[in-house]
């Protein structure tokens, strides 16, 4: 193989390979929005009279009822809570010491219908405004958040800690990506696709800038970066084949 086309394939792949880490970094979600706004909206209404049922996942929107939500200190009644309490050791990644999922399954309903949901089954992260508490090791007072920071190797030092939050509660309007299968009884229902079920508490152009992540300028200069190597490789094949 020629030495310049070796280079100039070795310069495309490094060039896709930061574009990717610079779409990680920005904060973006690009599966979990294609997913999103790539699915077909069907009324929850709709569903049980399917004849022909949807290849494809479809974009589901109503209403939440559930008989028995949980129900928080604040007052605030939730079919889906979500909580991760993170560090971060000096030059590492944000590490993980609690993770809650606690959820309940609920009805999407509209005037007319209604289908049933299990959120445990739901994609991660929730499409909704996350809850974001930011402080430091020192301030984590829970005994086994102290614990875990311990057993990564914190000797009294001030890491960067952060809790976030998710919650999906009942007086939301949801938007949830489904397959459509029929039960034992032959009837349409909704069920959970390859990767879980996407869910949202948001209107869906909202939804898009969500998970664009918070540094969409680096999100943009990613794709540019892996675009460029792409066809940096792939014309510096195509120009080897031709001599």
């Amino acid at each position: 193989m020629p030495p310049l086309l070796v280079l100039l394939l070795a310069a495309g792949a490094a060039m896709a390979a930061a574009g990717v880490i610079a779409i990680r970094a920005s904060g973006a979600q690009p599966r979990l929005a294609r997913r999103l706004a790539g699915a077909r909206q069907v009324r929850v209404g709709d569903v049980p009279n399917l004849r022909a049922l949807p290849p494809r996942p479809v974009r589901v929107v109503g209403r939440i009822r559930c008989p028995n939500p949980m129900v928080i200190e604040r007052g605030d009644r939730l079919v889906a809570y979500h909580r991760d309490v993170q560090v971060k050791p000096p030059g590492a990644a944000w590490r993980s010491i609690e993770r809650v999922r606690e959820t309940r399954g609920f009805e999407l309903w509209d005037h007319d219908g209604s289908i049933g949901v299990d959120p445990a089954l739901a994609a991660e992260p929730l499409v909704v405004i996350p809850h974001v508490w930011r402080g430091t090791t020192r301030d984590l007072t829970d005994p086994s958040h102290r614990a875990a920071v311990a057993r990564l190797g914190n000797t009294g030092a001030d890491w960067p800690a952060r809790s976030i939050t998710r919650m999906v509660s009942v007086v939301e309007r949801l938007t949830v990506v489904a397959s459509i299968e029929r039960d034992s009884a032959g009837q349409p229902t909704l069920a959970a696709p390859p990767g879980g079920y996407v869910i949202s508490s948001l209107e869906l152009p909202d939804a898009m800038r969500l998970l664009g992540g918070n540094r969409r300028w680096l999100m943009l200069a990613g794709y540019a970066a892996v675009a460029m190597g792409v066809v940096l490789g792939v014309g510096a094949l195509v120009s080897s084949a031709l001599t």
